[in-house]
C-alpha cells in the first residue's frame, strides 16, 4: 500500500504540474483575447488600453474552462515524464508500489480538481461574463443584449440618431419575437433621461418593436396611456436567442433552474441538460486524462523518444477533443441522450487507458 509521505509527494507534483500549464493557457488565452479586443475596437473613443485589460481579464475564465481537460493531459505526461527521468518511478516500483497504486494520488488530484472546477470555478467564470458583458455595454455604447442569469431576464441597449435607449424584458417567447413585462429608458444624444415607457408586452417587426398596453411617463409630465406604440430597433430574433441564456455562459447551480424554465415555456432544454452533465461529469472525464496521459508516456519515456512522447499527446488531445465535440453536437439536437453524451468520453477514455496500462504493465 503506498505510504501516506509518497501519497502527498506524489499529489504535489501532479498538482503543480496541471495548475502550472492551466495557467500558462490562461495567460495565453487572456494574451490573445486583449489583442483580438483591441484590433476589433480600433480607434473607439474613450476606450483605454487598461479598459480592454480589465475586460479581457474578466472574459479568460470563461474561456479557459474548455483548456482544464488538455492541462491535466499534458500536465501528467510532463509529471510521469519527470519522475522517470530522475528514476523516481525506477525507486517507486522497485519498493513494491505497482503502477495503480502510484497512480491513486494524480487520480484523486483530478478528482479534485474537478469538482472544484464544477462548483467553485464554473460559477465565477460565469459571474465574470456577465459584469464582462454589463461592462462591454457600457464601454461600447453599441446595441448589445445580455442575459442576467439569475432572473432570465433580458437588457438591449441601443444608440440611434436620436440618443440611447435601453429595452428591459422580464421575459422572451416566441422563439425571440415576443417580450413580455418591458420598460425602456429613453436617453437624448447628451445623455440625458428623456422618457420611460412600459409596456405588457411587445411583438419584434423589421426594424421595430411593436408594444403593447402602454404607459409612457416624461419628466415633469403626466403619464400617458397608449393601446400600442412602434419603437425603433435594429435586432433581430435570430440574435436575441443566440444570446439568451448560453449553456456555458450560466452558472452550474442555476442550470437545474434555467432546464425547468426552459421546458415551462416550451423552449429545448437539451443545450442546458448537456452542458449540466458535462459539469458533473468533469471530475471523471479529468481522471481519465491522467490514464491517457500514463498509457502515452510510461514506456516511451523509459526508452528516450521525447518526439514520440510529445506527438502520442498531441494526437491523444487531438482524437478527444474531435470526439467530445462529436457527442456534444449530437447531445445538444437530441440525437442523443445528454448524459450519454456527456459522460461517454470520459468513461470511453478510461476503459481504454485501463486496458492499455494492463496490457504494458501487468500483461
Amino acid at each position: 500500500m503506498i505510504g501516506r509521505t509518497l501519497f502527498f509527494y506524489l499529489s504535489k507534483r501532479f498538482s503543480r504540474w496541471i495548475l502550472g500549464i492551466f495557467l500558462i493557457g490562461a495567460v495565453l488565452v487572456f494574451i490573445v483575447d486583449f489583442f483580438e479586443l483591441m484590433r476589433r475596437i480600433g480607434d473607439e473613443e474613450g476606450f483605454s488600453v487598461a479598459q480592454a485589460a480589465l475586460l479581457s481579464v474578466m472574459r479568460t475564465p470563461s474561456l479557459t474552462e474548455r483548456i482544464l481537460p488538455f492541462a491535466t493531459l499534458f500536465g501528467s505526461m510532463a509529471a510521469f515524464v519527470g519522475l522517470t527521468r530522475r528514476s523516481e518511478l525506477v525507486v517507486i516500483r522497485a519498493a513494491g508500489v505497482s503502477i495503480w497504486q502510484f497512480m491513486l494520488p494524480p487520480i484523486i488530484v483530478t478528482l479534485i480538481i474537478g469538482c472544484l472546477a464544477t462548483t467553485v470555478y464554473n460559477p465565477i467564470s460565469a459571474w465574470l461574463k456577465d459584469r464582462a458583458d454589463l461592462l462591454s455595454v457600457e464601454l461600447f455604447g453599441r446595441e448589445q443584449l445580455i442575459m442576467l442569469q439569475t432572473t432570465q431576464q433580458v437588457w438591449v441597449r441601443q444608440r440611434s440618431d436620436q440618443g440611447e435607449s435601453v429595452l428591459h424584458a422580464r421575459r422572451v417567447a416566441n422563439q425571440g419575437h415576443t417580450i413580455n413585462g418591458v420598460t425602456i429608458f429613453a436617453f437624448d444624444r447628451s445623455g440625458e433621461f428623456k422618457e420611460r415607457i412600459e409596456a405588457d408586452s411587445g411583438t419584434l417587426e423589421p426594424g421595430y418593436w411593436n408594444l403593447h398596453g402602454v404607459t409612457s411617463s416624461i419628466p415633469d409630465s403626466a403619464p400617458t396611456h397608449v393601446a400600442s406604440l412602434e419603437f425603433p430597433t435594429r435586432i433581430k430574433a435570430e440574435e436575441i436567442m443566440d444570446q439568451i441564456a448560453q449553456p456555458d455562459a450560466v452558472s452550474f447551480w442555476q442550470l437545474r433552474e434555467l432546464i425547468d424554465r426552459a421546458e415551462r415555456a416550451g423552449v429545448a432544454a437539451y443545450p442546458y441538460r448537456l452542458q449540466l452533465q458535462t459539469l458533473i461529469s468533469l471530475p471523471v472525464f479529468l481522471a481519465s486524462m491522467v490514464l491517457i496521459a500514463a498509457t502515452v508516456s510510461l514506456r516511451v519515456s523509459r526508452f528516450g523518444g521525447t518526439g514520440r512522447l510529445v506527438a502520442s499527446g498531441v494526437a491523444a488531445g487531438f482524437v478527444l477533443y474531435v470526439a467530445t465535440e462529436m457527442a456534444r453536437d449530437l447531445g445538444n439536437v437530441g440525437i442523443v441522450a445528454p448524459a450519454i453524451a456527456a459522460w461517454a468520453p470520459g468513461i470511453v477514455a478510461t476503459l481504454l487507458g485501463v486496458t492499455v496500462l494492463l496490457h504494458k504493465e501487468d500483461g
